[in-house]
């Protein structure tokens, strides 16, 4: 019983790292779609309901928030555990990169905004929405 129990504990120990670094990209991926899923949302709105829509930023709180000027509309994706709002892009200098605010005007040409993340692994990604048609899509950072 015992040399079962130890032959599994070690199983356990070697695998660890791999299901670990796999939950992490998970974990990476589904916040990646979601920011994306986040932005295309509020150029959608924008458009359809013919309102400007502030998107608001945060790397402090790690928080993407939408404001309308319709009344209740308001809506927040926080990042999942192991997952930071790294920076902002592009980065204004001289100002502090807590929070950013960008607003989106029905007709008008999209911000260019990028929201680099990150998570434990040193792994990151840059969702960028494109001032040219309003889509937000994926890149892989290379930090080296």
């Amino acid at each position: 019983m015992i040399v079962v129990v130890s032959i599994i504990g070690l199983i356990v120990g070697v695998s660890y790292p791999s299901i670990s670094a796999g939950l992490d990209s998970v974990r990476m991926t589904s916040a990646t779609d979601s920011v994306a899923a986040f932005l295309n949302g509020a150029v959608t709105r924008a458009q359809r309901r013919q309102r400007p829509v502030e998107l608001v930023v945060s790397t402090r709180d790690n928080l993407l928030a939408l404001y309308s000027s319709e009344a209740g509309y308001h809506r927040e994706l926080r990042m999942p555990d192991g997952i930071i709002i790294e920076a902002v892009l592009p980065a204004p200098e001289g100002i502090p990169d807590e929070v950013r605010r960008f607003l989106i005007v029905p007709g008008g040409i999209a911000p260019s905004v990028g929201i680099q993340l990150a998570n434990k692994r040193d792994g990151h990604r840059l969702v960028k929405l494109d001032p040219m048609t309003g889509f937000p899509h994926v890149e892989a950072v290379n930090t080296k």
